[in-house]
């Protein structure tokens, strides 16, 4: 009923996909955040889906396969590089 009432065609949904988050308060007042996760997920030939913000976090919906490997690779870029500028 909602599909017709609202001109609505077809529907696809996909089942093999993950999200993959950063977060962080501080995001707000930092430039860069979104461009570093991106980066990253870049040098890691990660193919992005869909792209959400909000004030505190960037969230991305990558292919399942590769959660792991985007996981390792932001906290390569965000937390490793931290330690070694500290």
């Amino acid at each position: 009923v909602f599909k017709r009432d609202h001109g609505i065609k077809d529907i696809l949904y996909a089942t093999d996909v993950a999200k993959v988050s950063v977060v962080g308060a501080g995001m707000l007042g930092t430039p860069g955040v979104a461009a570093d996760m991106f980066g990253a997920f870049a040098d890691g030939n990660i193919n992005i889906q869909i792209i959400s913000t909000s004030e505190i976090s960037i969230s991305c919906l990558i292919d399942e396969r590769d959660a792991e490997k985007a996981v390792a690779l932001i906290h390569a870029r965000f937390l490793e590089g931290a330690d070694a500028a500290q």
